[in-house]
């Protein structure tokens, strides 16, 4: 049976650009990997943020609109998306988003202790402690390498028809049953980050897409050869996947589950460091080949957005 390793990125809509640079970036200390487009809508940007390298697995993405109409988060979307520190971090990231004025709480789920908060436009995140995990090498403003976010822990998925989520973990993306809790059913897969998936088993009233929610949640391919014998599972299982869709950096096919959240997979290969040098990632705006000829009209419409060190860790 074929199985994905875990999570490959998760993307979502926020507002104002700037805000959401200096939150993943500021507050969280991530790298600011890729500055692009939408490829679907020239006039927006698409955000990239993750550990050094940008390696699958670390990367949170997004379509910031400053004029967005707030979304509902409900069925269909992912609910919470949790990100792991090294051990001994949670005192540090409670500490930090204190003194930044980040509302947040503590709680404990399946055994693990989770410190829990929302991004400026609504999102909601966690950080949980794991040893698993390779250590991000990548320090910002306040956050040291010791303390630095590593990736994704898991994601929290709210679903119109649970059993029919569920199955498809199971059953089509290889991930492995491993605890339930109160109104949650724990789903694993073989990596070291971005592993995790927790089913709500109760329906929500569904959601609406905008501002602070989640567009889809992407699992991996190995390569080229993988994602196309992906495809071709989905086709046979009668998900209606979608053609192959270069997006520069990875190539990817979607598919909607049953319980009404859009899926896709996406190839690790060829990574954030094709169209520019590792060392200068994500300090540039970067467009397709066939976008480029439009630069100077998407330059004038896009909004500043750039990382910089917050003024409470100068």
């Amino acid at each position: 049976m074929k199985h994905t390793t875990g999570i490959h990125h998760i993307t979502a809509i926020v507002g104002n650009p700037q805000e959401n640079v200096d939150f993943y970036s500021g507050v969280l200390g991530l790298r600011l990997v890729k500055k692009t487009v939408n490829f679907d809508d020239p006039g927006t940007y698409h955000l990239y943020f993750g550990n050094e390298e940008g390696a699958p697995g670390t990367i949170m993405t997004f379509f910031p609109w400053s004029n967005a109409h707030d979304g509902e988060i409900g069925s269909g979307q992912v609910g919470v998306t949790s990100f792991v520190v090294p051990t001994g971090s949670l005192s540090f990231w409670k500490k930090r988003l204190d003194k930044l004025n980040v509302e947040n709480g503590e709680m404990n789920r399946f055994g693990e202790k989770v410190l829990a908060f929302d991004d400026p436009h609504g999102l909601h995140l966690e950080l949980v402690e794991r040893e698993e995990g390779e250590p991000n090498t990548w320090s910002f403003g306040g956050v040291s390498t010791k303390h630095a976010i590593k990736g994704f822990a898991g994601a929290t998925l709210l679903t119109g028809k649970p059993d029919s989520t569920m199955t498809v973990l199971e059953e089509v993306l290889g991930f492995i049953r491993v605890a339930e809790e109160e109104d949650f059913v724990r789903f694993k897969s073989s990596a070291s980050i971005g592993n995790t998936i927790d089913v709500k088993k109760t329906p929500m009233v569904s959601g609406r897409m905008g501002s602070g929610t989640v567009h889809h949640i992407a699992f991996r391919a190995n390569d080229f050869n993988d994602h196309e014998e992906w495809r071709n599972l989905l086709e046979e299982k009668e998900y209606g996947p979608t053609p192959v869709v270069d997006r520069q950096y990875f190539n990817a096919i979607y598919f909607r589950e049953e319980g009404g959240i859009l899926f896709e997979i996406a190839t690790d290969p060829p990574g954030f460091a094709k169209d520019e040098d590792p060392d200068e990632m994500g300090k540039k705006l970067l467009l397709p080949p066939w976008l480029e000829e439009k630069r100077p009209e998407i330059e004038r419409v896009l909004e500043p957005a750039n990382a910089r060190v917050l003024e409470g860790d100068k």
